[in-house]
């Protein structure tokens, strides 16, 4: 980026936007490996003040007493305890209303000051809406296990995280966009590029296939069990998920063996993919960032496969299951900035062509 883009600070502000994107997740994942989400059982609760004193704790922690996890799992819980669990699912709520409150008044500044492009304020007010649709969603999915189950929906699990990803995905595209102009002709891309992209969009869509499954690890505590590897306990492939139920097909989607087997195979798909693009680039021509973009695609998958091995073996202590998820959002957020770089229509000049890099 130039020093002299005059879209700086509305590019700042959506890389704003994006960390704390990163932030809420990471967050979120905190809360579900400390068993924190149902603690706070209301909307309504959502922007107000924490309690400061012991008579709002004690109307709180009331509130909490009446839910199915305190009821079934947590009916002898004191209200000491009750505040460390209460503590992680307030902050993760409160890292939503900054976010929104950011992209907000940032959104409201920017338009004043006229630092919009027409074609701008429409890609705005749609991260502003897929924003709040991730709040809506968030409550819809603690909702879901403030009824009979003290559990969540794995399924909502892993439509709330993807609604996340989303938001971040969109957000960072714009910042590349704004980061990148101006945009050049389409007939001046790079033949090498191009040829990668179906590459790119392959791995991109393999990765949001294991970041799913990921959520229905979690979800389902399936990382808990066969704490093994590459076996699952004695066997390369975990029998019960294909004997106990009529349609084994949903025992990959809902059983805690299937669904692990199922992210343990998408694992290796991903470094397939990885490895396929890795050769594939280096029989061409590529530009400095999507020389960068594979490079970060390489290293990140490395190290989330080691990541998730210990994950495994070590029956998913918080720090481990912590930076589990802080690689999978790596890797996601390379694979866009990766994609958009394959995409981007640039020109090619002596000037340029001198910064190209082949691999091979």
């Amino acid at each position: 980026m130039s020093e002299k883009n005059p879209n700086r600070a509305v590019i700042n502000w959506l890389l704003s936007g994006c960390f704390l994107v990163y932030l809420m997740v990471v967050v979120g994942c905190l809360t579900r490996l400390t068993h924190s989400g149902l603690s706070i059982t209301d909307w309504n609760f959502m922007g107000s003040l924490p309690p400061l004193n012991a008579q709002d704790w004690a109307e709180r922690f009331a509130k909490y007493q009446t839910s199915p996890e305190f009821v079934n799992i947590n009916y002898a819980m004191g209200i000491e305890e009750f505040k460390s669990i209460f503590w992680w699912e307030y902050i993760h709520r409160s890292i939503g209303n900054t976010m929104m409150g950011v992209f907000l008044l940032g959104f409201i500044w920017f338009l004043i000051k006229k630092k919009f492009s027409k074609k701008t304020i429409p890609k705005m007010i749609a991260l502003f809406l897929l924003g709040a649709l991730q709040g809506l969603i968030g409550w819809w999915m603690v909702k879901s296990g403030l009824v009979k189950n003290p559990a969540v929906s794995h399924y909502r699990l892993a439509i709330h995280l993807m609604s996340a990803f989303t938001v971040f995905a969109f957000t960072f595209w714009y910042a590349l966009q704004l980061m990148n102009e101006p945009v050049i002709p389409e007939n001046k891309n790079r033949a090498g590029h191009k040829k990668l992209r179906p590459y790119v969009v392959s791995m991109l869509l393999i990765l949001i296939a294991q970041i799913i499954f990921g959520a229905f690890v979690a979800g389902l505590k399936a990382g808990l069990r066969f704490p093994t590897w590459p076996k699952m306990g004695n066997d390369w492939f975990p029998t019960e998920a294909i004997v106990q139920t009529d349609s084994w097909i949903t025992n990959f989607f809902d059983l805690p063996d299937g669904v692990q087997f199922v992210h343990r195979t998408f694992a290796y798909l991903v470094v397939a993919c990885v490895i396929v693009l890795w050769i594939r680039s280096s029989k061409m021509q590529i530009s400095k960032s999507v020389y960068r973009g594979i490079s970060f695609l390489i290293y990140g998958t490395t190290i989330q496969f080691i990541l998730g091995i210990f994950t495994l073996i070590y029956h998913v202590p918080v720090v481990f299951g912590v930076l589990h998820q802080t690689m999978a959002f790596f890797l996601f957020a390379s694979c866009v900035y990766l994609l958009y770089h394959v995409t981007r229509k640039i020109p090619v000049t002596e000037e340029q062509a001198a910064t190209e890099i082949p691999i091979n």
